[in-house]
C-alpha cells in the first residue's frame, strides 16, 4: 500500500484539497495552452499593396523555464493531493466493506439422528406359528386333518354316504324288463343297506369327524395365537425402538440447539464489538486531513487564499 500524508485534525480538508487540485489543473492547462501555440516562423503574403499574415509568429516566452517549472510543480501538487484523496477514499471504502471475522467461533455439528427403522422387525405370518409346533404336533395335525377331510367328504352333501341315504327311500321293490314285444319279466331288487344302518354309520362317522375336526381347529387356533402373540411382541419391540430413537434424537437436538445458540451469541458479540471499532475507525479516517509536504506548501498557500471563506 502506498504511503500517504493523512493526519488527524490538521492540514487540508477533503473539499479544500479537491478545490486546490482543480485550480492546479486549471492553471497548468493555461500554461500548456500558452506553450502550445509556440512556433518557429511566421508566414505573410503580399498581395498588391496589402500584406496578409498566414501564420502568426509565436516566439518562446522569455520565462519558458519558469513556466515549465511552474506547470510541473502544479501537476506535482495536484498528483500529491489526488493521491491522498484516493488514499482516504480507499481507507473509508475498506472500512465500509469490512466484515467481522467470526471464524474463531466454533459451531456445533448437526446431530446424527437415530432412525426408528434401524433394528425394527416386520410382522410374521402363519408360517411362523406352524414353525413353532413340534414335529409330533405337526404329524398329529397332518393325521387328524386327513381324517377330518376324507370323512367329511364321505358324509357331507354330495358325499357318498349322503347320496346313499338320499337314494335309499326311492329304490323300488321291483322293476320290469321287456324280453320281447308284449312280454315282460320282473327284476328282483334287494336292498343291502337299511336306513337304520346308514343312519348309524353316519352318526358314527359324524362323531369321528367332529372329533378330528376339533383337533384340527385346535392346531389352527394354536398357530394363530402363536402368530398373534409374536406380532404383539414385534409391535412392542418396534414401539420401544421408536420411543428410544425419539428420546435420543430430542436430547441430541436440544444439546445442538443450546450449543448453536451459544455460538450465535458469541458471533453476535464479535460482530457488535467489531462494528463499534469499525465505526470509530470510520469516524477517525473521515476526520483525517492532508498534511502538506513542504515542497508543495507555497503552491497550496497561494491557492488557499483564493478559496471561498466557507472552505478556509
Amino acid at each position: 500500500m502506498k504511503k500517504n500524508s493523512l493526519v488527524p485534525n490538521k492540514g487540508l480538508s477533503l473539499s479544500q484539497a479537491q478545490s486546490i487540485s482543480n485550480l492546479c489543473n486549471q492553471r497548468a492547462s493555461e500554461i500548456a495552452a500558452q506553450l502550445l501555440v509556440v512556433n518557429n516562423f511566421s508566414k505573410t503574403v503580399k498581395v498588391k499593396s496589402d500584406t496578409k499574415t498566414l501564420v502568426e509568429a509565436h516566439k518562446l516566452p522569455e520565462n519558458v523555464v519558469e513556466l515549465l517549472t511552474t506547470k510541473s510543480k502544479l501537476h506535482a501538487c495536484q498528483a500529491f493531493l489526488m493521491e491522498n484523496l484516493k488514499a482516504k477514499e480507499s481507507m473509508l471504502k475498506a472500512l465500509r466493506e469490512a466484515v467481522a471475522d467470526v471464524t474463531v467461533v466454533v459451531y456445533p455439528e448437526k446431530p446424527k439422528f437415530i432412525s426408528p427403522a434401524d433394528g425394527s422387525l416386520g410382522e410374521v405370518h402363519e408360517d411362523f406359528g406352524w414353525a413353532q409346533l413340534t414335529a409330533a404336533e405337526i404329524n398329529e395335525y397332518l393325521e387328524v386333518e386327513a381324517y377330518a377331510s376324507h370323512i367329511g367328504q364321505f358324509i357331507h352333501k354330495n358325499g357318498i354316504l349322503h347320496g346313499l341315504r338320499n337314494e335309499l327311500p326311492n329304490i323300488p321293490s321291483i322293476e320290469w324288463m321287456t324280453i320281447k314285444d308284449g312280454v315282460r319279466t320282473p327284476i328282483e331288487i334287494k336292498r343291502h343297506h337299511t336306513a337304520e344302518d346308514l343312519l348309524k354309520l353316519h352318526e358314527e362317522l359324524a362323531a369321528l369327524h367332529r372329533e378330528k375336526e376339533q383337533r384340527v381347529n385346535y392346531f389352527k387356533a394354536q398357530v394363530k395365537n402363536l402368530t398373534t402373540k409374536e406380532n404383539a411382541r414385534i409391535a412392542k419391540h418396534n414401539a420401544d425402538l421408536q420411543n428410544a430413537a425419539a428420546k435420543s434424537n430430542n436430547a441430541a437436538q436440544a444439546v445442538y440447539e443450546t450449543a448453536l445458540l451459544k455460538a450465535n451469541e458469541e458471533a453476535n458479540d464479535i460482530r457488535a464489538e467489531f462494528e463499534k471499532t469499525r465505526q470509530a475507525e470510520i469516524e477517525k479516517v473521515a476526520g483525517m486531513r492532508i498534511k502538506i509536504d513542504g515542497r508543495f506548501q507555497d503552491t497550496v498557500d497561494d491557492f488557499l487564499t483564493k478559496l471561498p471563506d466557507t472552505q478556509k
